[in-house]
C-alpha cells in the first residue's frame, strides 16, 4: 500500500505538471504567466485530488473485559474477570524521537489512505491503521475462576507484574477497510476554509504483539527483527482476531490540499490465540478512541 500510494502521488504530480507547463510557456511570452499558471494549478488540483493520506496520534479507553487463559501443559484454564486496562501514550520527546528515527511503533499513531469514488468527493473507500496500545492496570484486584496448576480456583488475585501482567503494547493494531462519507458544513466547498462532517464504518483484522507474564512466566515470541509477521506462533506480530468500528468527526481544509481532522471512534475486537507462556489467551475488547490527524489531498 505504501508503494502504491507513492506511485499514485507521482502520477498525479506529473499530470498537474503536464497541464501547467503550457501555461507557463505562454506566460513567459505575454507576461501573464504567474496568474494563468496559478489558475491552471488550482484547476488541476481540484480535478485530480481523488486520493488522501493522513497521519495522526490518538488516545484510547477500554471497557473492562474478561481474559481467558489456556495453558494445557501447566494444567491451567482460567478466566480473569472484568480486568481494567489503559493505553500507553508516548511522551512528547519520544514522539519527536520516533519521527526522526522513523520508529512509527513508539507513539499511538493512526494512518488513513483513501480514494474518492464520486465526482463530488463525498464518498470514499480507505485503508486505516490504528496503532493502539493495551495494558492491564497493574496491582488491581480481579476475580479469577477456573483451574490453575490442576487445582480449581475461585477467588480474587492482585494482578501484580509477576502474577498477571498482560499487554498488547506494540500494539493492539487495528487494520481496517472503511467506507467513508463526508458532508459539507460551512465555508467554501472543496477549498481553503471548508468544514466537513466525516463518518466511517469498517472492519478488518487485529494484528497485536503480545507481551505478558503469568505466574512468573513471560511469553516468548521470537525477536522482532527476525520473525516479523504474521501467522507463525513465534512471529512478533500475529493475526489474532478481527475488529469492526465506527468513527465520526470533522475535517477542516487549512490550505488547499492540507487538512486537519478530529474524530472519535468506537471499535469492537475479538481476540483469539494471543500467545502466552505455553498457551493462549482469548478476549473481547471494546475501545473508544480520539484521533487528531493532519492530512494531504493528492
Amino acid at each position: 500500500m505504501h508503494f502504491k500510494s507513492i506511485h499514485t502521488f507521482v502520477i498525479s504530480a506529473l499530470v498537474v505538471l503536464v497541464q501547467v507547463s503550457p501555461v507557463w510557456a505562454q506566460g513567459s511570452a505575454d507576461g501573464a504567466g504567474a496568474s494563468s499558471a496559478s489558475k491552471s494549478f488550482d484547476h488541476a488540483l481540484n480535478e485530480e485530488s481523488n486520493w488522501y493520506f493522513s497521519w495522526g496520534y490518538s488516545r484510547q479507553q477500554y471497557a473492562n473485559s474478561d481474559i481467558r487463559v489456556t495453558q494445557p501443559s501447566q494444567g491451567s484454564d482460567f478466566t480473569v474477570h472484568q480486568a481494567a486496562a489503559s493505553d500507553f501514550p508516548a511522551t512528547p520527546q519520544q514522539t519527536v524521537d520516533s519521527i526522526f528515527n522513523l520508529d512509527v511503533t513508539t507513539p499511538q499513531e493512526n494512518m488513513r489512505i483513501g480514494k474518492f469514488l464520486n465526482p463530488e468527493k463525498t464518498f470514499a473507500v480507505e485503508f486505516s491503521l490504528d496503532h493502539s496500545k493495551y495494558n492491564t492496570d497493574l496491582n488491581q484486584s480481579a476475580l479469577v475462576t477456573g483451574t490453575i496448576n490442576n487445582q480449581p480456583f475461585n477467588g480474587y488475585k492482585v494482578l501484580d507484574p509477576q502474577t498477571f501482567s498482560y499487554a498488547l503494547h506494540n500494539g493492539l493494531n487495528h487494520l481496517m477497510i472503511n467506507a467513508v462519507w463526508l458532508k459539507h458544513l460551512a465555508g467554501p466547498e472543496q477549498k481553503q476554509g471548508d468544514l466537513q462532517l466525516i463518518s466511517r464504518v469498517g472492519a478488518g483484522i487485529l494484528l497485536p504483539h503480545a507481551d505478558n507474564t503469568i505466574f512468573g512466566n513471560p511469553n516468548q515470541v521470537g525477536p522482532k527483527n527476525v520473525n516479523v509477521c504474521c501467522f507463525s506462533s513465534n512471529d512478533w506480530w500475529q493475526v489474532n482476531g478481527w475488529t469492526t468500528g465506527v468513527e465520526v468527526g470533522v475535517r477542516y481544509r487549512i490550505y488547499k490540499p492540507l487538512y486537519v481532522e478530529l474524530t472519535t471512534k468506537v471499535a469492537y475486537g475479538s481476540l483469539h490465540g494471543v500467545p502466552v507462556y505455553q498457551g493462549t489467551a482469548d478476549q473481547d475488547i471494546w475501545m473508544s478512541e480520539q484521533v487528531l490527524s493532519l492530512g494531504f489531498l493528492f
